[in-house]
């Protein structure tokens, strides 16, 4: 069983499009047109092209790719922000147009006025006109997990030893030091972003690949191999497939 992954992609298309592209060169090389891509989320914010990589993802699910995309935090805040809606799980003093969280590039992308002193439910009211509803509908419609075979991908983690129905999505979309510092095995192998490292890690229980395209990094894809044997993940490079080992 074969599947393929992207992680954290933060607004940028030209990242995007090499990842699509060196998807497409392993697919040739094994002559499977059918493994499904998953995109772990966080499609936008910090990037220059948010709205581009949206768009490019809704066009090819209704062209028929293969492709599923999952929400992570950011999908969720920008698609609930024209609505007034603040994540609970952000500390206090941030919003979504604070320049840690990378908002305000995506909503300038919209045309909507980001002008110092302009109260945020004036700015709310805009995006509700001026951000199309397949936009939104197309990021809170998005799954928070994908099983396949004996691997869970999803953009941030999961709560140690607790069953996947009683998941929240604040453990999915935002989970880190409880995910992080287990070791032993979890159900299934997870793949996840969320938390950037300088470059993809494979931990045993999990597999971290993303590689902080939103801070001038690498896009990672990989392609992850399940048989009776085992689960094995490739790191995707321009010259082929390098394997990852915890």
């Amino acid at each position: 069983m074969r599947s393929y992954a992207i992680g954290d992609i933060h607004g940028h298309l030209d990242l995007l499009h090499l990842a699509h592209k060196r998807i497409e060169a392993d697919r040739a090389r094994t002559g499977d047109a059918e493994a499904p891509v998953l995109h772990l989320g966080d499609l936008v914010d910090r990037g220059p092209n948010s709205r581009g990589v949206i768009e490019t993802l809704l066009a090819g699910q209704i062209a028929g790719k293969p492709w599923i995309v999952l929400r992570g935090n950011h999908d969720t805040m920008f698609a609930r922000f024209p609505d007034g809606y603040r994540d609970p799980v952000l500390r206090e003093g941030l919003d979504y147009l604070h320049q840690n969280i990378g908002g305000s590039t995506t909503l300038a992308e919209y045309g909507i006025d980001l002008s110092e002193g302009r109260p945020i439910a004036d700015i709310q009211t805009e995006a509700r006109e001026k951000i199309p509803n397949e936009h939104r509908s197309f990021l809170l419609d998005a799954p928070l997990y994908h099983r396949r075979g004996p691997v869970l991908y999803v953009h941030a983690g999961i709560r140690p030893e607790r069953a996947l129905q009683d998941q929240t999505e604040a453990d999915l979309c935002w989970i880190r030091k409880p995910f992080h510092d287990y070791t032993d095995p979890h159900p299934w192998l997870v793949i996840h972003g969320h938390t950037p490292v300088p470059e993809p890690r494979h931990y045993g229980n999990r597999v971290n690949i993303d590689s902080g395209a939103a801070f001038g990094g690498p896009l990672t894809a990989i392609v992850v191999e399940s048989t009776t044997h085992g689960t094995e993940v490739y790191l995707l490079t321009n010259t082929g497939r390098t394997l990852l080992t915890p």
